[in-house]
């Protein structure tokens, strides 16, 4: 393995003036990554020694906004964590290349729903590269562990900031309502343990863990992104490279041209709300819009099963100027069509399981659809909703 130059004062300038646009004088000292197993991202010029240390390092555009406590970090003058963001910059543009530019397609999406509740929150700005890491900016995105979304909720936690996580419904999934429900959880958990870096690492690994882990070894330390340096060895993996690994997504993310990444085109996060007054499949939706079906999909991912839940009024969202149509045409739509759904009657020997096998659905789907049903108890005979895709019509078979 070739040795590593040590980060200067380059590194440390552009990876916070590049995030909007490279370095000062429209160069970049981070150049697209040559085919080495860590590529030269530095410059051996140094002048970090004349900067104010008071001084924080905030990109000038930054100037009319408050102060971005996670990028002043004073860890952006720590060799060995340099060194490791230099790693991961080399990861982001070289391993993760072919799935990279996805990444950035959709932060470009969600953005400005991000930024703007960041920024009502008080919070640091480059909080905004945190998806990258977490979800790919992908809102269906789930773990090994069931973390899902945007942010990557676990269901208690999701739960705790008044999500909704049920069969129908999980609104990790909704961009909107689980980056205003991240902002409240990081904002708690920076106000809790007065460092960013320790702020991120319970946010990866769980408060009670970095709880547990201060009381032992610094119960008397304040809270400071180098404490967290100094105990990280105690933390899983993950957490150990969660850090460098948010920072070298915000080096390429923040000035993907500099990377060799094309800058996505705009695609704002913009629709119309309308509401729907019980169980209506995403499909009926998108003909009542005149509209795609995978455009409602995309718009509305926190409903996992493709339809509204029944016996309530819910928000959906539709394209952007096409609420009014909606509303004219769903009211045209008999209440007994606006499910996309097989109706089956029970047989003797059948259970839920047998039914959804048949159909080729899952057991939450149908017991979701059928709220009312005791799957212990279902009666010969009965009439069983099947939600199904918009491919079959009521009354079909399977096969049919």
């Amino acid at each position: 393995m070739k040795p590593r130059s040590r980060p200067g004062s380059a590194l440390i300038g552009c990876l916070i003036f590049g995030i909007l646009g490279g370095c000062a004088d429209g160069s970049s000292p981070l150049h697209p990554p040559a085919p080495v197993e860590a590529p030269s991202l530095v410059s051996e010029n140094s002048d970090l020694e004349a900067l104010p240390l008071r001084e924080p390092l905030v990109a000038p555009n930054f100037e009319d906004l408050p102060v971005d406590e996670l990028l002043a970090t004073p860890m952006l003058r720590d060799s060995s964590f340099m060194e490791e963001v230099q790693e991961w910059v080399g990861f982001w543009t070289t391993s993760a290349s072919s799935w990279f530019p996805d990444y950035l397609r959709r932060m470009k999406w969600f953005e400005g729903t991000v930024d703007s509740t960041l920024a009502l929150h008080d919070l640091p700005q480059s909080l905004r590269y945190l998806p990258v890491i977490e979800s790919g900016y992908s809102p269906v995105a789930v773990s090994r562990a069931n973390a899902v979304g945007l942010w990557q909720f676990m269901a208690p936690t999701a739960k705790d900031l008044g999500m909704e996580v049920t069969a129908l419904v999980d609104e990790r999934r909704d961009p909107l309502r689980s980056t205003e429900a991240a902002a409240v959880f990081l904002g708690e958990l920076y106000e809790e343990f007065g460092s960013w870096f320790l702020a991120l690492a319970a946010y990866n690994s769980g408060p009670g863990r970095v709880r547990r882990l201060l009381i032992r070894y610094a119960p008397l330390e304040p809270g400071t992104d180098r404490l967290y340096w100094e105990l990280r060895r105690y933390l899983p993996k993950e957490t150990r490279e969660f850090l460098p690994k948010l920072f070298g997504a915000i080096v390429v993310a923040g000035n993907p041209t500099s990377h060799g990444y094309d800058l996505p085109a705009q695609d704002p996060f913009s629709f119309d709300q309308v509401w729907v007054p019980d169980a209506t499949t995403l499909d009926v939706i998108a003909k009542a819009s005149e509209s795609a079906d995978t455009e409602i999909s995309r718009l509305n991912p926190q409903y996992v099963r493709g339809m509204t839940p029944p016996l309530r009024q819910v928000s959906v969202r539709v394209p952007k100027g096409k609420g009014d149509l909606f509303s004219r045409n769903y009211a045209l739509i008999p209440v007994d069509e606006r499910v996309s759904f097989v109706e089956h009657i029970v047989a003797p020997g059948e259970t839920l399981s047998h039914i959804a096998v048949l159909y080729r659905v899952s057991v939450p789907d149908l017991r979701a659809a059928n709220p009312t049903i005791r799957p212990r108890y279902l009666r010969i005979g009965a009439m069983i909703t099947v939600p199904v895709s918009a491919g079959l019509k009521r009354d079909s078979k399977p096969g049919s």
